[in-house]
């Protein structure tokens, strides 16, 4: 059987808010580590039938670029769920919602510019 590796280092403030984010893994192509504004990570606990969550973003992500990041990680989770489930009619509402996220943030930050 083969392991992969994945290493999420978080550097915090003295007030424990993240300055940086990096990771690496194992399989990668990259032989360094990685770095990243933000990161979510999710785990299923099928014992308590929750999901168990890791959110993280730097004092320098913008809120542009986590409008961006949200939209993208909907659009991919929404991939996710059509390769696992083959349910079209749930990928598409899943896609059009995100869109629709998508386009509300952006009205919102014309608005307050």
């Amino acid at each position: 059987m083969q392991k992969s590796t994945i290493t999420i280092d978080v550097i915090l403030d003295p007030n424990k808010i993240p300055e940086q984010i990096s990771w690496q893994a194992t399989d990668s192509t990259a032989n360094m580590q990685q770095k990243a504004k933000a990161m979510c990570l999710a785990f299923w606990d099928s014992a308590d039938k929750s999901a168990l969550r890791i959110d993280l973003w730097t004092k320098d992500m913008m809120v542009d670029e986590m409008g961006d990041f949200y939209y993208q990680m909907l659009m991919t989770m929404a991939d996710s769920f059509q390769r696992a489930t083959q349910n079209e009619q749930l990928t598409k509402e899943m896609k059009d919602f995100a869109k629709h996220f998508f386009n509300s943030f952006r009205e919102d930050m014309i608005k307050q510019q």
